[in-house]
């Protein structure tokens, strides 16, 4: 049977290439047009062909089940791809660049003079009570006063088809393997597209990477060597940690593969004897980065590194304590950092946002309950979260508790109709929720990758797109429709 999209109806929800039922948006029609060519049978076949083209690459990530332990399963993908037009493009790249340079200007400030909180811009108990304030770090002065070098920034279109961030990952951001990956398979799995349009490439992001990671070097050797730490194998993100080190031309290594010497450089250990190390793309968090700096019952860690890192022998990206702006209550507050660091208007607005640290908007929250999504100030991954509309009495009388106990941990947003895009369903196409990451690399320059990962609530009615609970992915195309 051939594919139908009489019945594909995304209201209420903003459909990004459907306009509305049965009839495609302009810039998505000759991909339309293309399954509207197939059968049932063929839709199928090449989904299959996708998810078999994603085993022997061996794309996997990791679950963690009560029951089970953990579980590598092949990463989820969907063959169709988003497309976004390169004119609103450019507007969120230069709405995301001004967004990280005002956060790392944040960062270095807040480890430095405090000005912000001293000018009663941020409160001075959003930082008191900073979960990812490290005072260890206060004074240093990272190269190029970047704290932040990777972010990836969560984007999602409302129903009136307005983009907002809805946060920023500004610690070990993950997925853009995936999104590398997501291309290498939509290539294999649909060459006929590459034909009729010609997305914007994202293979030289490893490169990209590189780069901004040399310019961190504190020794200037024409290649620096350039090492990504890794917890090990039983991490969620280690096939990220591998590819990215794999494609960089860098050692993948863990806390027992390097030592400090006397001098506080840092050097790898290797068959030929130690190596120095320039610099470190920890994918480690900060509290498991150094044991005599933060936790001492840490075995990921290398002792000593803090010392190297502040010594200037060493480059680490991200920096310890960039976390401190990965916090959703400072997420609130991040359109009046951008005004009072760049004395600029956002470039993409925020989800409007309640703060439950302040009276009025905590009490607006707790009558809400049932209208509204309440996240606590420091998890990720969808988790700790209530989804007001599909909670029970119980789950929200539990979270009413919880917000008047820390007020300062939780946010309020509204329920968002967050959009749609075209999504394989068994043999035909139905409408599924997304969200975007892009990733914004800091350096000497600030560079976006064209596009980033879109993440797919595979599930029919979710909202919540995160991979190890129900969500998977897809290729994300960024089209210059005036060539």
């Amino acid at each position: 049977m051939p594919i139908e999209l009489k019945n594909y109806d995304p209201a209420p929800f903003f459909d990004e290439m459907m306009a509305r039922t049965n009839r495609a948006r302009p810039l998505a029609k000759q991909l339309i047009g293309l399954f509207r060519n197939m059968n049932s049978g063929e839709l199928a076949s090449r989904q299959a062909a996708a998810e078999i083209a994603i085993k022997e690459m061996g794309v996997t990530f990791t679950v963690y089940s009560e029951d089970d332990g953990m579980i590598d399963r092949s990463w989820p993908f969907d063959i169709v791809p988003r497309i976004l037009d390169k004119q609103e493009w450019d507007v969120i790249e230069a709405g995301l660049k001004q967004r990280v340079k005002a956060l790392n200007m944040f960062i270095d400030d807040l480890y430095h003079e405090q000005k912000i909180v001293k000018d009663g811009v941020l409160p001075a108990a959003v930082l008191a009570e900073s979960k990812n304030f490290r005072p260890q770090c206060v004074g240093v002065d990272p190269p190029l006063g970047i704290w932040a070098h990777i972010c990836g920034s969560d984007l999602v279109r409302d129903a009136d088809g307005t983009m907002y961030v809805l946060e920023d990952n500004l610690r070990v951001p993950s997925g853009v393997s995936y999104m590398l990956e997501n291309r290498m398979v939509t290539k294999r799995v649909f060459p006929e597209l590459f034909e009729t349009y010609a997305p914007l490439p994202v293979g030289d992001y490893p490169t990209q990477l590189y780069e901004m990671l040399a310019s961190l070097s504190p020794r200037k050797v024409k290649r620096p060597t350039v090492v990504v730490l890794t917890p090990g194998i039983f991490n969620s993100a280690y096939f990220e940690h591998a590819y990215l080190a794999m494609e960089m031309g860098a050692e993948l290594v863990e806390g027992r593969d390097l030592f400090i010497d006397e001098d506080d450089s840092v050097f790898m250990r290797t068959v030929s004897g130690p190596r120095q190390v320039d610099v470190i793309y920890r994918r480690i968090d900060d509290e498991f980065i150094d044991p005599e700096a933060f936790r001492d019952d840490s075995v990921l860690g290398v002792p000593g590194l803090m010392r190297a890192w502040k010594a200037g022998k060493v480059g680490l990206a991200n920096a310890p304590g960039a976390g401190v702006a990965d916090d959703k209550v400072v997420y609130a507050f991040v359109p009046e950092i951008i005004r009072y660091y760049l004395d600029e208007e956002p470039g993409i607005p925020n989800v409007p946002t309640y703060r439950c640290m302040y009276p009025d908007e905590r009490d607006y929250v707790l009558n809400h309950l049932d209208e509204l999504v309440i996240k606590p100030a420091n998890e990720s991954g969808g988790y700790g979260m209530l989804i007001g509309p599909r909670a029970s009495m119980a789950e929200r009388k539990r979270f009413a508790g919880l917000i008047k106990r820390n007020p300062r941990n939780y946010i309020a947003q509204p329920t968002l109709g967050i959009s749609t895009v075209p999504t394989v369903v068994g043999n035909c196409l139905e409408p599924r929720h997304v969200d975007l990451r892009p990733f914004i690399l800091s350096g000497r320059k600030i560079s976006v990758t064209t596009g980033g990962l879109t993440r797919v609530a595979l599930r029919k009615g979710s909202l919540v797109v995160n991979s190890s609970q129900g969500g998977g992915s897809k290729d994300t195309w960024i089209v210059d429709t005036d060539h």
